[in-house]
């Protein structure tokens, strides 16, 4: 049988949609749940899962025979994808998960002889998986189920992290190992005001360009030049109405040039009225703040390296928020010259969680670079 280990950790992406960041802290993900946070990474596993399954079809699908730890930390999802499984870890019984658990199911499942160790996470669950691993050699892929993921050891989605998966197993395609960067944010940079990531080490991962994520790169200096025409730019697109912006170095940067200080890493809403003052009218806003807020312009910019657009550190505008706004039409995405040019003509990523809203906002959109200057760039899911 073809052997390949699944690790979630349940908690991962819960502060995504109620403006909390990430859930690394004991107390965190409780105070995601007493927010409203729904639990997405046992599903999102799921569907990685579902996506092997699939392309693995008839008797290699029934070979496959996943490695994984009791209930939430894995064995859920391999149910609800259908396949078989062998459970060699539990967690004990009547205390949450912790990062310990994530460790111990890590080690034990490689302990296996796994072709593949899948784990369902962020950038603080790769850290614990390279932690767990040390010295022992063992392929990694990691679901995307976190709310950063600065690393570049995730496919780009659940989806892809399947099809990924089924190309490592089934040597299909050439395919190789390559050392990627398990990268988290660097907490000092940004008291400073800099969104940037610290390198914590290296996991080997199969290397399918399209389908894997880069790393993140630090922000760039902006040019006052190029920021004050993108807001020239954006402020007549909106006109008299509400903008709802982005976390990032880029949009708090056209938001300063607007008039407006907004916060760096959350999602805030501005009123803007020609002649007057933008008016900040949420600020570090979850997703239901931004359902009550209705139609609005929605102004977001590519992270550096990676070229997400959505679905990494901005889940708050979630699929329902998208649609409730205005959808593709009321979509303003923001970006110099130079950071679109590092992209090297990657396209811009989506990973909503509604593959269906990722398919209908792929395609060619215009990319506002400056005063009158759009770039028509392609985004994909």
């Amino acid at each position: 049988m073809t052997r390949i280990g699944l690790v979630v950790n349940p908690v991962a992406g819960l502060g995504g949609r109620v403006g909390l960041g990430g859930t690394d802290g004991p107390d965190r993900p409780r105070v995601a749940l007493s927010l409203g946070a729904r639990p997405q990474a046992g599903a999102r596993a799921a569907a990685a899962l579902g996506e092997l399954a699939a392309r693995a079809g008839g008797p290699a699908r029934d070979g496959l025979l996943v490695v994984t730890a009791a209930g939430p930390l894995g064995a859920d999802s391999v149910a609800a994808a259908g396949l078989a499984d062998r459970i060699v870890y539990a967690a004990a019984a009547g205390r949450d998960t912790t990062a310990a658990d994530t460790a111990a199911a890590v080690r034990a499942v490689v302990a296996e002889d796994v072709g593949l160790l899948l784990f369902a996470g962020g950038d603080g669950t790769a850290r614990d998986v390279l932690g767990a691993l040390g010295n022992v050699h063992c392929p990694v892929l990691g679901v995307p189920t976190g709310v950063k993921m600065h690393s570049a050891v995730f496919a780009v989605g659940p989806r892809a992290a399947g099809e990924v998966a089924a190309a490592w197993l089934g040597r299909t395609g050439g395919v190789r190992l390559r050392d990627a960067e398990v990268m988290d944010r660097d907490e000092d940079a940004l008291a400073e005001g800099r969104v940037t990531s610290r390198l914590h080490g290296w996991l080997p991962v199969p290397d399918v360009p399209v389908r894997v994520q880069q790393r993140k790169t630090g922000s760039t200096t902006v040019s006052p030049e190029a920021v004050g025409g993108i807001a020239a730019e954006v402020a007549e697109r909106v006109g008299e109405g509400l903008l709802v912006l982005g976390p990032g170095s880029t949009t708090r940067a056209v938001a300063a040039a607007l008039g407006a200080d907004v916060s760096l890493t959350g999602v805030d809403a501005l009123a803007l009225r020609p002649g007057h003052p933008p008016r900040v009218v949420a600020r570090d806003a979850r997703e239901d703040t931004l359902l009550a807020l209705g139609p609005a312009w929605l102004a977001l910019s590519p992270i550096g390296g990676q070229g997400f657009l959505l679905g990494r550190g901005n889940q708050q505008i979630s699929p329902r928020v998208l649609r409730a706004a205005g959808g593709r039409e009321h979509l303003l995405v923001l970006c110099t010259e130079a950071k679109l040019a590092a992209l090297g003509g990657r396209p811009l990523l989506l990973d909503t969680g509604d593959d269906a809203l990722d398919a209908e906002l792929s395609g060619h959109l215009p990319v506002i670079t400056g005063r009158r200057r759009t770039s028509l760039y392609r985004l994909a899911m």
